[in-house]
């Protein structure tokens, strides 16, 4: 599909293959076809820096020769204590512990840092941290949104999966072809069904009736985020009309849109390969025969009260759903059955536990049936031995049919108002013919999503591979080599150092498209382990440090900050994947629309923040407050704001204060010397011992404090203590480690990577 020489086609190529009755306009401007994210990934060369000792990777080539352009030097290497604690927050969101630093600091070879780096990149906890990010661009969430906010219990199975394929370092285009196309591609591999639930995670509305409006702002909402994520276009301002800056045409955004006009939600994707899924059936088959009566009866009962649900729901249904859902399945055209499955639904009160479960229909019953129901329930529990349990479910994106609808660019983007019809592809500038779509042979799918798959990961795509490099470049560094990450448009930031991420682009592609592998790259070059300190001299020249002269600060996200507060209080519980956690809100909080039911256990509720349910409408106060993205809509870059509301978070909060007396029990374990006890802390939060002027610090605030501790405890206040503290330890100087423990957390430097 691409063209190879150049990834843009000649003018004249325009003319002949894009009628302009069919497309919209057949040409596009000298400054369209120029820009630069529209040019083909040429590897460039390497260039030479004067200063070759400071070079450790063409990284560094291409960022020092930028700055001797500039008469600026880089940096000085950062201290090793602040380099490790910098690498471990940065990919797998925790600090070091004192050992680790220990050993790192005690190493002196010149392949420590990149053993340190190889180390955290196998550790589980790298796909932890990093599959965050990807979940702020997939607009993860676990709820539907709107008013109700009804949970979707199996989507939890999605962010497991990114975990997984971050952890085993899956090829970045094998990734990508999952999510878009995975069912069709791989139907018998689960972790490619979970994948395409990346384009389930749009919020929705279980109540609407107007199920074409519905089933437009779905697929807007899809086209929005496949468009910027893996693209790095904005492609939403080509909905109502031809994009005001960039060259993509309104029909270029229905193109984009046919590739899913076929696709819609199933929540009950059975996690099974065909062996295990035939075993569990003959398994299954036995139970059933041996409970058939029971259920029959049971169902007998049920019945009734079902038809009047589902009568309510058909009822409110428009007229002309009404009717698709009266026509046999075989006499609905293809646009029909799209309307038919997304009523189904919501109609089924067994098919969807989250909408009307059983248990609506047994709330139905009283008096006698009730009884009769309840008791048929109790024997039909005595059969449980014999079933074999419940499959693993997950949701996803499926096609329909082997058939789509059509998809027509509309007026204005209203949904009513179709105009011209479109077929599946991709920019117009790039490649004017539809897409190449072949269908998917023995199964009722059309092979539109394999095709889009298959272009996007391309590597003759001039954008795909550029997007990804710059993103982790973006997530090591704060800011993108383009600081506009999902716009590479025209009115979109330009890159700082296009050379190098063109370099990065091809180097990764040439690598087997890993992540494993970029990472390493950057983190052990020159420019990654730079000093953060700032210097007047470069600062003047470039104060926004565009150039990388300084490696740059940034605070970590709320979830990081929580997981390394829980890890220094030593009550980080590292347990994997599973069900998501509902920690404690705060006091005074409801409890959100659509339930937050506390785990019982606490160390349940301990478990890493990227574990922490994601309610739509109601985000995890510390992390909202610590500008966790909407996840109504992808987020390629988190804002980065300072409130007074994140300060009383971390001073006032009542988890922090337990996290605080964790910590200073630790610490009171750790030794019974008091000058090794401030190390001790200091080590532990900042991976560094005090200097000279913060021991004094702590010295006369031990003194002065534990004075005022003392007469609270005389006046009988309650104070806080570490839990199990030793008893050769007052309580005025167990409650003043704690104060002291909960002034380190709550400093600059616990909440920011330097």
């Amino acid at each position: 599909m691409w063209n190879k020489a150049n990834a843009i086609l000649p003018v004249g190529c325009l003319i002949i293959l894009l009628p302009c009755a069919v497309w919209g306009k057949d040409d596009f401007d000298a400054k369209d076809r120029s820009h630069w994210a529209f040019q083909k990934v040429i590897r460039p060369e390497v260039p030479l820096v004067k200063n070759n000792q400071a070079v450790r990777n063409p990284i560094d080539a291409f960022v020092f020769a930028a700055l001797e352009k500039k008469n600026i030097t880089a940096s000085e290497p950062t201290a090793k204590s602040t380099l490790l604690r910098r690498a471990y927050l940065d990919l797998i969101g925790l600090p070091p512990t004192s050992e680790q630093v220990d050993a790192f600091l005690a190493d002196d070879s010149p392949e420590a840092f990149a053993h340190v780096v190889d180390d955290l990149l196998a550790s589980p906890h790298y796909g932890e941290r990093w599959a965050r990010h990807w979940l702020d661009l997939a607009r993860y969430a676990e709820s539907e949104g709107f008013k109700a906010d009804e949970t979707r219990p199996n989507i939890w199975r999605y962010r497991d999966y990114v975990i997984s394929s971050l952890n085993n370092d899956k090829r970045y285009d094998r990734f990508v072809q999952e999510q878009i196309a995975g069912d069709e591609l791989w139907p018998d591999d689960p972790e490619a069904l979970t994948a395409t639930a990346f384009n389930r995670h749009y919020p929705d509305e279980s109540n609407a009736r107007n199920l074409m409006q519905r089933r437009q702002e779905i697929l807007n909402d899809i086209t929005d985020t496949v468009g910027g994520v893996f693209i790095g276009l904005t492609y939403a301002c080509a909905r109502c009309h031809d994009h005001k800056y960039d060259p993509i045409l309104q029909s270029d955004y229905y193109r984009l849109q046919a590739f899913f006009a076929n696709t819609a939600a199933q929540d009950d994707l059975t996690l099974m390969r065909s062996p295990e899924l035939k075993a569990y059936q003959e398994k299954l088959k036995v139970w059933e025969e041996k409970t058939r009566e029971i259920r029959e009866q049971m169902e007998a009962i049920e019945a009734p009260k079902r038809k009047v649900l589902e009568a309510d729901y058909f009822d409110k249904y428009p007229e002309e759903i009404q009717a698709v859902l009266k026509k046999a399945e075989e006499d609905r055209n293809p646009f029909e059955r799209q309307m038919a499955w997304k009523a189904k639904q919501y109609l089924d009160p067994k098919s969807h536990e989250y909408v009307a479960p059983v248990s609506a229909v047994v709330a139905k019953l009283k008096g006698e049936e009730k009884k009769r129901w309840e008791k048929l329930k109790t024997e039909l529990d005595s059969y449980a031995d014999l079933h074999p349990g419940k499959l693993p479910i997950a949701s996803g994106m499926v096609d329909i049919g082997a058939e789509a609808p059509k998809t027509f660019v509309l007026s204005k983007g209203a949904y009513e108002k179709p105009l011209q019809e479109v077929p599946p592809g991709l920019l117009q500038i790039l490649d004017p013919a539809p897409a190449k779509v072949v269908p998917i042979q023995g199964r009722a799918s059309t092979g539109r999503r394999t095709a889009l798959a298959k272009l996007l990961t391309d590597p003759a795509n001039p954008l795909t591979a550029r997007v990804i490099v710059n993103r982790v470049w973006q997530y090591h560094f704060g800011k993108g080599i383009v600081a506009t990450p999902s716009d590479f448009g025209i009115k979109g930031e330009q890159p700082t150092h296009p050379a190098l991420l063109d370099w990065l682009a091809s180097e990764f592609v040439s690598r087997g498209w890993s992540m494993k592998y970029l990472h390493r790259l950057i983190m052990t070059s020159a420019t990654y382990c730079q000093s953060s300190a700032s210097r007047s001299d470069a600062a003047k020249v470039d104060p926004e440090n565009k150039l990388l002269w300084r490696f740059p600060i940034h605070r970590l996200e709320g979830e990081a900050i929580r997981d390394s507060a829980l890890s220094v209080a030593g009550l980080l519980n590292p347990k994997m994947s599973g069900p998501s956690i509902f920690p404690e809100l705060p006091p005074g909080m409801p409890s959100p629309r659509g339930g937050w039911k506390v785990n019982d256990d606490p160390n349940e509720r301990n478990r890493r923040s990227i574990y922490v349910f994601v309610r739509r409408n109601t985000r995890y106060p510390l992390f909202d407050s610590f500008d966790m993205p909407d996840p109504h809509e992808s987020c390629p870059r988190r804002n980065v704001t300072t409130s007074p509301i994140q300060a009383l978070n971390l001073l006032n909060s009542k988890l922090t204060l337990e996290w605080a007396q964790s910590f200073a029990g630790r610490v009171l374990e750790s030794t019974d010397n008091f000058e090794r006890q401030i190390e001790t802390a200091f080590e532990l939060a900042y991976c560094r011992p005090p200097d000279k002027f913060e021991r004094q610090l702590a010295r006369d605030f031990f003194k002065d404090h534990r004075d005022i501790i003392t007469e609270r405890i005389k006046a009988g206040e309650d104070v806080p203590l570490p839990p199990n503290y030793s008893a050769q330890f007052t309580e005025a100087e167990a409650a003043t480690m704690v104060d002291f423990c909960h002034m380190l957390l709550n400093g600059n430097e616990f909440v920011y990577r330097n």
